[in-house]
């Protein structure tokens, strides 16, 4: 498919050429080198999501922009991997002269949505519907420096958090981290947990859905430079307490299924967890974690700052504007308010758990 200096490829049909130019335009972006936004997770998701297609835009032969989406039904269009992946957005070139209609249109889309854009989107940002806070932690300046700058805002977090990782040491086993853990049997162990989290909460399971579950093991295989599948396990002995799966690439560890076995609960594994991934990704030479969007008190605790992500969607005028509007806009608006209103997410979350009790008696 093309049109003009627009075409429309699958992942598997990029050319080394236009994977590199890819990249270079990642590396020459001011945003943070998200994994997500790099060629090998948009092939992963093309192994696992049939619909998953990148256009291109050329000026001449050359390369200078990049868009991977996924075209639904009616031209209905989404963010790569939509409602998992957690940085979205059009790899461009800098002064190109191209506007979002012109894209769109040559993608054949009547609709593209979205709900974790960068903020350095200037393309799409201004058809944002609600703004959001993804948490990090700054370890630029290494893992001590890191650790003072908890010690000033949580002292009473810190002190707390590292009694319990020694307790739970000597009562459970010998503290083991493994930073990237290649056995595939941990991150079985991992899913199982985040699956039981999921059901535990009242959230749907993201692990029920058989592309999300190839999708991460397709990406724990994966390594690249700037996209590799890393999975971070801290045991007691010899059993795995806590685990991670994310991706990181040369500066950013994008944090993405974390989860622990709810029977050392009392230990706080996962926050001790957090804290040696931190350790070791300073140590790699990455600078930021990014704990993406939404809030958590595990968060709160660990971050050193926050950036800004967008929800919302880029529509056409007329059918376009109306699919896009009868499909999401309605459940997005509910989600906002309850979200925005802390006594009522509160609310929320714990009729959620309730119904996560039910489903299991």
């Amino acid at each position: 498919m093309s049109s003009g200096r627009i075409r429309v490829l699958s992942p598997k049909d990029l050319g080394e050429g236009e994977r590199e130019r890819w990249r270079a335009l990642r590396a020459a972006s001011t945003a943070p080198r998200n994994p997500f936004m790099e060629p090998e997770f948009t092939d992963a998701v093309g192994r696992v999501r049939p619909r998953a297609r990148v256009a291109v835009v050329y000026e001449g032969r050359e390369p200078v922009g990049f868009l991977p989406h996924e075209r639904g039904r009616l031209g209905r269009g989404q963010a790569l991997a939509y409602g998992v992946s957690d940085a979205q957005g059009a790899v461009l070139a800098p002064g190109l002269g191209l506007n979002a209609d012109e894209l769109m249109r040559a993608a054949s889309l009547s609709s593209f949505a979205f709900d974790n854009l960068e903020a350095e989107q200037g393309l799409l940002v201004p058809h944002a519907a609600a703004e959001y806070t993804a948490y990090v932690i700054d370890v630029e300046k290494g893992y001590e420096t890191y650790e003072s700058v908890l010690r000033a805002q949580s002292p009473k977090f810190l002190k707390t958090t590292l009694a319990k990782e020694r307790r739970l040491g000597r009562q459970v086993g010998e503290l083991r981290f493994v930073f990237d853990e290649r056995d595939p049997a941990a991150l079985r162990t991992l899913m199982a947990w985040k699956s039981a989290q999921y059901r535990r909460t009242g959230r749907r399971d993201r692990f029920a859905q058989p592309w999300i579950t190839r999708l991460v093991h397709t990406l724990h295989e994966t390594r690249a430079p700037e996209c590799s599948g890393t999975l971070s396990v801290l045991y007691a002995g010899d059993k795995p307490i806590a685990a991670h799966f994310g991706l990181r690439s040369s500066t950013v560890l994008a944090c993405w299924f974390p989860s622990y076995d709810t029977e050392f609960a009392k230990y706080s594994p996962g926050l001790v967890l957090h804290l040696r991934m931190a350790e070791a990704a300073a140590a790699a030479g990455i600078g930021l974690l990014d704990l993406g969007r939404g809030a958590a008190e595990y968060k709160d605790s660990l971050k050193t700052g926050e950036i800004p992500v967008f929800e919302g969607a880029w529509t056409r005028p007329g059918v376009g504007a109306a699919l896009y509007w009868l499909g999401r806009e309605p459940s997005r608006r509910a989600h906002h308010f309850v979200r925005s209103r802390p006594r009522l997410a509160a609310t929320a979350a714990r009729v959620l758990k309730g119904a996560g009790r039910l489903r299991r008696s």
